[in-house]
């Protein structure tokens, strides 16, 4: 049951971080891992947007797709993500961003998942803990890029 959560300060609204971690479509330019990610179905209803998305991963010769939902909350600057299908047990994710004094935000990231296969949680579970401690990273360097 590998789980990782991390809390970072970025020097950007939580306007401008929920943004880019909702857009989902844009994924695979700059994610570790991610290889495609497809939405499904779009779903607007109280001022929330509900996805069901398929994200490709790959690491060498090995490739998987898994479906999710996709809850966007921009009144609560939270983005909410359940499992649906694919090489996952179960997989739990959350994004929460919050103003700091002082300008900038708090970007909260946890995500909780196991693999159906112990094969596959062998072969793929040490590089998903990588690329989730690198996810951080590519969503700053990506925030850098868009909003400097």
């Amino acid at each position: 049951m590998p789980q990782f959560e991390t809390r970072r300060q970025v020097p950007h609204s939580p306007e401008q971080m929920y943004a880019l971690v909702a857009d989902v479509e844009r994924y695979p330019e700059f994610l570790p891992l991610c290889e495609g990610l497809v939405v499904r179905s779009r779903k607007e209803r109280d001022g929330k947007e509900l996805l069901v998305a398929d994200m490709t991963v790959g690491y060498k010769a090995i490739r998987e797709t898994f479906t999710t939902q996709v809850l966007l909350n921009p009144a609560e600057q939270a983005i909410d993500v359940k499992y649906i299908d694919g090489p996952f047990r179960y997989l739990d994710n959350r994004w929460r961003f919050e103003p700091v004094d002082g300008g900038g935000c708090s970007v909260h990231f946890f995500i909780d998942y196991e693999f159906k296969s112990r094969i596959l949680g062998a072969l793929m579970g040490s590089m998903f803990d990588r690329a989730f401690h690198m996810f951080s990273e590519a969503f700053e360097k990506r925030a850098e890029k868009i909003y400097a």
